[in-house]
């Protein structure tokens, strides 16, 4: 039997894969038997769609794999704590277990904000594993947005550079 760690490991590479795509690095992979059934990446700016996180793509891809929509002896790796959205997705395809990498403290509902997939009151709760390859999750994150950020700063400059330009060429 594979370790949490292993199928993290290929959960990252997912989100390298979105990271090329200038995604935000997020990865999913779904284990069922210690097998893997689905892997996917967010896909939200390629496809222009708000619901293509990684979750998701990953849950519709092993539904469709399994032939159901119920994944209860399922394991979701994903690299960042589930939001809202994926959190009530894992919940009402039954997954059994959630293992994340990276905490979410603006969206996270396995833990950090709320708990969704642990709330008494559904029908079904999944058992929840944090901070497994968490300072690597993190870090992608971490260095992705400030790409970002310096990206930004660089068209800001460029843009004021370019005006400067443009006003001395009048004068």
């Amino acid at each position: 039997m594979k370790t949490d760690e292993y199928y993290m490991k290929i959960a990252i590479e997912e989100a390298k894969k979105a990271e090329l795509l200038n995604e935000v690095p997020i990865g999913a992979v779904i284990v069922l038997d210690d097998e893997i059934i689905s892997a996917s990446h967010n896909l939200r700016e390629t496809e222009q769609r708000s619901v293509a996180h990684a979750e998701l793509l990953a849950i519709d891809k092993a539904c469709k794999s399994t032939g159901s929509w119920r994944l209860e002896d399922a394991t979701l790796y994903v690299t960042l704590e589930p939001c809202p959205m994926c959190a009530g997705a894992i919940v009402l395809s039954r997954v059994k277990r959630v293992v994340y990498g990276a905490s979410d403290p603006k969206g996270g509902c396995a833990g950090t904000l709320m708990n969704l997939l642990q709330e008494e009151r559904f029908n079904h709760q999944a058992e929840v594993v944090s901070g497994v390859l968490e300072d690597e999750c993190s870090n992608m994150l971490s260095s992705f947005f400030k790409k970002i950020r310096e990206q930004k700063k660089m068209k800001k400059q460029s843009s004021k550079d370019n005006l400067q330009n443009l006003t001395d060429g009048i004068r």
